[in-house]
């Protein structure tokens, strides 16, 4: 007999969820019909790339680069890779999807580029590495004085150890007080809305992982006695936040998730688009058996309908998640309401802008189309300026842009819907964007050819509020024997993609397997070796 997951949410994690379980259900392993339901009308959540006039945007950025093999086979699966002296370790190891393995990205765009890596710091006007490093010119930058007070700073922290409790304390006992106050703290309260001093230490467990000054001062070293050679994207021994490449599709992220959807439903699944899931709900006598029933939903039409499925799998954040279940009729403790409720998120502008060229140019011994700087993020350290960090989408993919003769950025923003800038109308964001670039010396406002402002809800779950209560939500969750919680939304936890993927990949092997221990599905991205940090 034929069961149903009902999934809820079209982002990463949601999706490769429903294609395992269509996947295992065509091969014959299961016979479990996915259904997944998506509150927009968009196919990939914060992975999407969205399109104004020809030109597309990534919301946020997605580097297609992770430790397991288990996700990094699955992309080539669904996407496969160009074939370059880049990738040949890669191809190597994992087969194309593609029979005859040359993928030409002139004549499909079913592929994945390799893209060489480059993100910066911009402070004081200047570039300095990401991750901050000790390098020649970041002394000349700082100026010698600046740099004796950091590193006899970072030796202090070695004798001496703050609370680490905190994630002020996490980061000057790894880089010294110093350099936190230089690199860390103004760009962390920027990010996030509060002081460090006031972040759980998770994030930053999560975030810098297994990166230090002497890690990075040992990569700087092997980097300059070891003869240049091509980049193996492999790369498994390097730190994710030191890694020289990545794949990448070509015409963005949500390319990816939307070609995934096209196979889940190929394959038997259900996607409903424009579904917002309105109650999670209870069966009989408040769920004495441990299980949920189903969820109700608002169509397109305006019209709520019930589904009944044998699973429950949510990528909604957790506050949404729990009124959802209060609703349906499930008896919420007054402790979780108001530990989920407490919560914390952030929310994500991006402005694109569309302009001749910028104020900035490439000094670096890359070259670029036109001398464009070669950066794929500029992390924006300025602290006279809200935004946060810079995308250049030419430098993610160049079929990202119509025009290769113009430069195509995205400014973002990360704030709280509260904030007055969330308000503000889209011309309103787009000049105030255009504004604080001209103010730090990157554009020059009679460049600007056109504009596109993004807004996104609920984009980053913060680790401040009631987040060190947040085990007593979860344990309770646990409690419901064919309820999963997935993703970062779904886990309050800031997972990359891959960890996000990973989250579905565990749970489809449970509910195939019929292993009910979640432990799995809550352990990834706990082994802090993975991300992208400062």
């Amino acid at each position: 007999m034929t069961k149903t997951a009902l999934i809820i949410g079209a982002g990463p994690a949601g999706l490769t969820l429903a294609y395992e379980l269509a996947k295992a259900t065509k091969e014959g392993k299961a016979d479990i019909k996915p259904i997944v339901l998506e509150k927009s009308g968009v196919i990939g959540g914060i992975s999407q790339t969205a399109e104004f006039n020809g030109n597309r945007i990534d919301i946020g950025g997605h580097r297609f680069f992770s430790k397991s093999d288990t996700v990094m086979k699955w992309w080539n699966e669904i996407l496969p890779v160009e074939k370059t002296d880049e990738s040949n370790a890669f191809l190597e190891k994992y087969p194309n999807s593609v029979e005859g393995a040359e993928v030409d990205p002139e004549k499909t765009d079913d592929v994945l580029l390799v893209r060489n890596r480059l993100s910066r710091i911009y402070y004081q006007r200047k570039f300095f590495d990401y991750p901050v490093s000790l390098s020649l010119d970041t002394i000349k930058n700082l100026g010698f004085s600046k740099m004796m007070k950091i590193g006899f700073s970072y030796l202090g922290s070695k004798f001496h150890k703050e609370d680490e409790s905190n994630l002020e304390g996490f980061y000057i006992n790894r880089f010294g007080r110093e350099l936190y106050n230089t690199f860390f703290r103004d760009y962390t309260a920027k990010l996030w809305g509060v002081s460090p001093a006031e972040i759980d230490s998770s994030w930053g467990a999560q975030r810098v992982k297994g990166l230090s000054v002497a890690k990075v001062l040992a990569n700087a070293v092997t980097s300059a006695v070891k003869p240049k050679e091509k980049v193996d994207i492999t790369q498994k021994d390097v730190e994710t936040s030191l890694i020289e490449a990545f794949l990448y599709p070509k015409l963005g992220p949500g390319y990816m998730w939307e070609t995934v959807a096209k196979k889940i439903q190929e394959m038997g699944g259900e996607i409903l688009m424009q579904s917002e899931v309105t109650k999670v709900n209870s069966n009989s006598d408040n769920n004495k058996d441990g299980n949920l029933k189903g969820i109700s939903y608002i169509n397109p039409a305006g019209e709520e309908k019930t589904l009944e499925g044998d699973y429950v799998i949510s990528t909604l954040p957790v506050n949404e998640l729990v009124e959802s279940m209060g609703k349906g009729g499930v008896d919420v403790p007054e402790d979780v309401n108001r530990i989920a409720s407490g919560l914390p998120f952030r929310d994500f502008i991006t402005v694109g802008i569309l302009a001749d060229e910028l104020k900035i140019k490439n000094e670096t011994e890359r070259v670029t189309v036109n001398g464009i700087v070669p950066d794929n993020w500029i992390y924006i350290q300025e602290p006279d300026v809200t935004v946060c960090r810079l995308q250049v989408f030419n430098n993610w993919s160049p079929y990202l842009v119509k025009d290769q003769n113009k430069t195509w950025i995205g400014m973002e923003y990360v704030v709280s819907e509260k904030d007055d800038i969330w308000k503000l109308s889209d011309e309103e964001m787009s000049k105030f964007g255009v504004s604080e670039l001209e103010k730090i010396g990157i554009i020059d406002p009679e460049k600007v050819n056109e504009t596109h402002v993004i807004h996104l809800k609920k984009t980053y779950p913060a680790y401040f509020g009631t987040y060190p209560e947040f085990d007593t939500v979860k344990n309770w969750t646990l409690g419901f024997d064919n309820l999963y919680l997935l993703g970062r939304n779904g886990q309050h936890r800031y997972n990359n993609m891959d960890h996000s993927m990973l989250t579905a990949i565990n749970a489809a092997q449970n509910i195939i397997n019929d292993v009910h221990d979640k432990t799995n599905i809550w352990e990834v991205n706990t082994e802090q070796e993975y991300h992208e940090s400062k």
